[in-house]
């Protein structure tokens, strides 16, 4: 019915988190279709019985960790990678002669429209813009007693060991929330925020990450300030890996906000290693956002981001125009000291001698 509702020969269905997460166990429980799950993108030897409707469920790879980091144009590898996938799937089933139709969907959505008519639109069309919600994954939450006391949230929580183990922590995080966080301390003057996962990939029986926080009164400021102190990882509850913080403070009273923190030297916010263990691991979030103190009806209060006031563009555009005013100066400078001859000649006259010395 949306395809041929739709004006266009593409549509990119709205995914809501909620129902994609039920979806393989409705169709399971369906009487009408056979549920084959497709792990081996090689379709030959696939067994098709063509008396029923069947339907594949084919799970497609996950992108490498560090496209996620390139600019926009080099993004489109990505979206290559993946087509190559679907078209070798397509073109083997085509050449078995089954006849198919395929829908792509996501498991979770990449952006949200703060629209309210886009609740009754059957789908977005393919390079439509919307307006992008400020959160699109649920914001985690730790209690103490009846009162929330700390909010974490990030649209893209990733670590990698050893250079080459990718650990995506996003959705087992936000959405799912299959993290224990008992851990976790509240206090007016420290927080400390505790994840702790049971086997997050092979090979890692245990994996917790802290983030340390503080809240001190500072004399210059007459304020109190919320510090990000320190993130820890602990592996197998023995192998620790320390990481200082630079520059993710903000008031007490604020949440605080930055589009990217991690290891990187490229990132607003850094993780800087304390000891030798650090070094195999690497940790990219995007979209961080944190509030350990004086939090309200539950929800973050304003953000103070990373971002400072003279960005790398402000400052270019300030050292520019100072070049531009100086050349102008002299110029200026250079005009003002020219002056008009005191003598002129008479062509009707004598020649009119100057003596050197003038």
């Amino acid at each position: 019915e949306i395809l041929q509702s739709s004006p266009s020969s593409l549509v990119l269905p709205a995914v809501d988190c909620k129902a994609t997460r039920y979806l393989l166990g409705f169709l399971q429980e369906s009487a009408h279709w056979k549920l084959t799950n497709i792990t081996n993108l090689d379709v030959s030897q696939l067994e098709v019985n063509t008396s029923k409707p069947n339907l594949f469920v084919v799970q497609l790879p996950t992108i490498g960790f560090y496209f996620s980091q390139l600019r926009e144009s080099v993004k489109l590898y990505k979206f290559l990678f993946i087509d190559k996938i679907i078209g070798k799937l397509m073109m083997g089933l085509q050449e078995r002669g089954i006849h198919f139709s395929v829908i792509y969907t996501a498991m979770r959505p990449s952006r949200i429209s703060r629209r309210t008519d886009a609740v009754w639109q059957l789908g977005r069309q393919l390079m439509a813009t919307e307006e992008e919600d400020s959160l699109s994954n649920p914001v985690l939450n730790v209690t103490n007693g009846n009162y929330t006391c700390i909010l974490f949230y990030a649209s893209n929580f990733s670590l990698v060991a050893n250079s080459s183990v990718l650990i995506d922590l996003t959705n087992i995080t936000f959405i799912d929330q299959n993290v224990d966080i008992s851990l976790s301390e509240c206090s007016d003057t420290n927080s400390t925020l505790s994840l702790k996962y049971t086997n997050p990939v092979n090979g890692i029986n245990s994996l917790e990450i802290r983030f340390v926080m503080t809240n001190m009164f500072y004399a210059g400021s007459a304020r109190n300030w919320s510090t990000l102190e320190s993130v820890e990882i602990i592996q197998d509850d023995n192998k620790s890996a320390k990481f200082h913080v630079s520059d993710i403070s903000a008031p007490a009273e604020y949440s605080f906000h930055c589009q990217l923190v991690g290891t990187s030297n490229l990132y607003p916010a850094r993780l800087i290693p304390f000891n030798d263990e650090v070094k195999k691991w690497d940790i990219f979030i995007s979209r961080f956002q944190l509030q350990g103190f004086n939090i309200e009806n539950n929800q973050f209060s304003y953000a103070s981001d990373c971002t400072s006031f003279f960005t790398p563009a402000i400052w270019m555009g300030l050292v520019t125009s100072v070049i531009l005013l100086w050349i102008v100066a002299y110029g200026i400078h250079m005009i003002m000291q020219l002056t008009t001859n005191s003598r002129f000649d008479d062509p009707k006259g004598p020649a009119l001698s100057v003596p050197q010395t003038e």
